[in-house]
């Protein structure tokens, strides 16, 4: 065998495999639906004899034996002798879950009850719902030219090296600027060593990144075999597959993810009667949506089921011992992510046992991000994750408070002033800074983490936000800003309040990397308890219209929520089309459009708007994931007044452009 052992050829059999299989289940998925596609068939029928031939090089028999069945039951299927139904699909989806158990068990990194389930020959419905519970849903490699399975311990070492060289090449300026009084910025060959090791960080960071399509096949899967457990009619919807993800974050994820598709199945989407009774379409549908707007991705899962009742939480909550009284809205809903609740009128292996929304949060939390919920009773259920797109390299805004230094991401820094007394007021016994004319609590910055602050600071004000709320932080002083290589914090010091995690700096010291979300939470609950809520509400003056124009309910909802918290009044539409019957209903002060819509997209509104004697003055800005140089140009010739990409968008450079451009057209 060329120098292998029968191990090392099951081992590359294994990794081969693993891509295979996830190929197959694609293939199947789609097979599905098509209804008997030829050139489908020929492509499940060639990757299952490639399984079949080279798990026999492996010794692998079981494997080849089971790859054998299935290929004469798709060869069935390609003479005629038996069509595409959804059981023909069941047992070829469970026969590829069976040929994995038994690669796994080969690895000699089983489970017993992977085992067990290996020993058992039968493909039952039991043993298909099994298959969708216990599916691995971590990313895999995709099978294209040039592509090299590297373990992930590999990487991980290459960006730990990298980064402690980069800290050694400061540590190398430093001393040559206090031993020797040499400027070392000053020096061409070390410039050139910072650029390079700027470049080669940056490499290093891409190699971890991976698309969402990198686990959605999965996740169909688990809809589509649940879905025929219940006897629902599901149609699975995913959009935004090629946004990245550091693959740290994304593994983290995974299980998240399944959790909430498999819950919106059993628990959001109605039975076909009860569709049926309440006059919607028989067939419901799951979207998985996926964008990134920053540093940041959202993924918002969705479903037209009967929605959460906020009534039933309410119940649930009191009779929890929960007090609700004063809760809103948004903050009753938030109760479902409490441990142990649930509104679930019956026990299934799926739901109703007061475990995983719970475990969903924290999932999203250890990830650095934050979770939201929206639903609205009788039309359906949004669950919002929004995270960073990298765990391992932020640019941070540092600080010193209390004493010692930290880091802020600065995607979160929404602006950073010195001390302005004229520009602060007192609002029943807290301090409160006007930004952009609205009221902003503000905290210092070392009793927020709970170091001691030297009485009366003259220091700097840092607003930070997250996506429902701002809060000013006031620090001893600014240091500057740089990216900050973050490594996660393991043990007892994974809990502490608000840290994102740590880096090593030039001289050996320890940078805490603050989590802004966690800081805000923590600086309103120490305000709650010394004083009354101050409510974020706009002046009591005309305010200026905006109509947000974009068919993603997502990217809608969120810039809704940035400009009403500045004090902008908003409308939405969901294509130019909508947008102009907006605009004839009522006028607005700026329009805000993505470009990529049904019917008419951001480039034929732009030019309607200006062809319109009634709308051509109105400011047109795109906010698009389009980042060629001829987009932009084709946007800006179409008569819009600026060009903003998602991939750079946050809340802070959305609110200079459209202040600017409002500004500019009083």
């Amino acid at each position: 065998m060329s120098g292998l052992d029968l191990a090392q050829v099951r081992e590359l059999f294994a990794q081969e495999a693993e891509v295979r299989l996830a190929h197959l289940d694609q293939l199947l998925l789609q097979l599905e639906k098509t209804g008997g596609d030829e050139s489908l068939l020929r492509s499940v029928f060639r990757e299952l004899h490639t399984i079949k031939g080279s798990s026999a090089v492996a010794g692998l028999d079981e494997v080849s034996r089971v790859a054998h069945e299935l290929e004469e039951l798709v060869d069935d299927v390609r003479t005629g002798r038996q069509l595409v139904t959804p059981e023909i699909i069941d047992t070829l989806l469970a026969g590829a879950d069976r040929l994995g158990q038994v690669i796994v068990a080969s690895q000699g990194t089983t489970t017993g009850s992977q085992l067990a389930a290996v020993d058992r020959p039968e493909l039952t419905r039991e043993r298909i719902q099994a298959g969708a519970e216990n599916s691995p849903v971590a990313p895999a490699v995709r099978d294209s030219a040039g592509v090299v399975m590297v373990p992930m311990e590999r990487l991980d070492e290459l960006v730990r090296l990298i980064g402690e060289s980069a800290s050694a090449h400061l540590r190398v300026g430093r001393m040559l600027t206090e031993k020797f009084g040499v400027d070392a910025t000053l020096n061409t060959e070390f410039n050139d060593l910072s650029r390079t090791l700027n470049q080669l960080q940056d490499r290093a960071m891409r190699t971890r990144m991976v698309p969402l399509a990198t686990i959605t096949d999965r996740l169909q899967r688990a809809v589509r075999d649940l879905a025929r457990t219940q006897g629902k009619t599901i149609n699975w919807d995913v959009r935004g597959t090629d946004t990245e993800l550091d693959r740290g974050v994304l593994v983290q994820l995974s299980d998240t993810l399944l959790h909430l598709v498999r819950n919106a199945v059993d628990h959001g989407i109605e039975s076909s009667a009860q569709r049926a009774a309440d006059g919607k379409p028989a067939q419901s549908t799951i979207r998985l949506h996926a964008m990134q707007l920053g540093s940041e991705v959202i993924i918002a899962v969705t479903d037209d089921g009967s929605g959460i009742d906020s009534g039933k939480v309410k119940e649930q909550a009191e009779r929890q011992g929960i007090d609700t009284g004063g809760m809103n809205e948004e903050e009753m809903l938030n109760l479902i992510f409490t441990a142990g609740f649930s509104t679930a009128a019956e026990v299934t292996d799926v739901s109703g046992r007061g475990i995983g929304l719970d475990v969903v949060r924290a999932s999203v939390e250890a990830a650095h991000g934050r979770v939201e919920v929206r639903s609205k009773p009788g039309v359906g259920t949004e669950f919002r994750i929004i995270v960073p797109i990298t765990l391992a390299v932020l640019r941070c805004l540092l600080v010193e408070a209390g004493g010692q230094r930290f880091a802020l991401p600065f995607h979160r820094v929404v602006l950073s002033q010195r001390f302005d007394p004229a520009s602060q007021t007192s609002a029943e016994g807290r301090s409160v800074l006007l930004v952009e004319g609205r009221p902003v609590p503000v905290s210092t910055l070392a009793g927020t983490v709970g170091l001691p602050a030297a009485g009366q600071s003259t220091g700097p004000i840092v607003v930070l936000a997250d996506t429902a709320r701002r809060h000013g932080f006031q620090v001893d002083r600014l240091v500057g800003q740089r990216d900050v290589v973050v490594k996660g914090l393991n043990g007892l010091l994974a809990h502490l309040p608000a840290v994102a995690g740590a880096s090593v700096e030039p001289d050996g010291s320890v940078l805490l990397v603050l989590d802004p979300p966690g800081l805000i939470h923590r600086a309103h609950r120490l305000d709650r308890g010394r004083a009354p809520r101050v409510q974020d509400a706009p002046p009591a003056t005309t305010r200026q219209r905006i109509l947000v124009v974009d068919d993603a309910l997502t990217i809608r909802e969120l810039q809704r929520n940035i400009l009403e918290r500045a004090g902008f009044e908003v409308r939405v539409a969901v294509d130019g089309t909508d947008a102009l019957l907006k605009l004839a209903e009522e006028a607005s002060e700026l329009i805000l459009t993505d470009i990529e819509m049904p019917r008419m997209d951001g480039f034929e509104l732009t030019e309607a708007v200006r062809a319109h004697p009634s709308f051509a003055n109105i400011p047109v800005l795109i906010l698009s994931s389009r980042a060629s140089e001829a987009d932009r140009r084709r946007g800006l010739d179409a008569g819009a007044d600026g060009y903003i990409l998602k991939s750079g968008f946050d809340e802070g450079s959305l609110l200079i452009a459209v202040n600017r451009l409002i500004g500019g057209r009083a």
